[in-house]
């Protein structure tokens, strides 16, 4: 049984590049080794989400995410990742090394209790 994992990023904001970015990131666009590499370290499902220049990753991870990448496709990782470079902006607060940062979750519906409508 995994869990929901979510992340955020920003992208420079420039239509041009932000229109290049999701081209880039297209059902079978992607590099093969790069997904496999993704799956490989334990993504078992993942969306991108994008409003305006933000971006927000939401994936669904096994027990043992994350998991060491094969060598055999950290090249092809690192290539992906330079060419995305120029697509992206971190976000302020993320670590130098970091460019997708976590996010926290504040709310789950399932988590509230249902106690009809009350006027408040």
């Amino acid at each position: 049984m995994g869990r929901r994992v979510c992340f955020a990023l920003d992208l420079v904001d420039d239509a041009a590049l932000i229109a290049a970015y999701e081209s880039a990131h297209a059902a079978g666009a992607v590099w093969p080794e790069v997904v496999e590499g993704i799956r490989a370290t334990g993504f078992e499902a993942m969306e991108i989400w994008r409003a305006g220049d933000r971006m927000v990753m939401v994936a669904e991870v096994a027990d043992d995410w994350p998991r060491p990448k094969p060598a055999r496709l950290a090249a092809a990782d690192a290539r992906w990742e330079a060419a995305m470079d120029g697509f992206q902006k971190r976000l302020a607060f993320a670590p130098p090394d970091q460019k997708w940062v976590p996010m926290t979750r504040l709310f789950a519906l399932d988590e509230q209790q249902d106690q009809g409508v009350t006027d408040r």
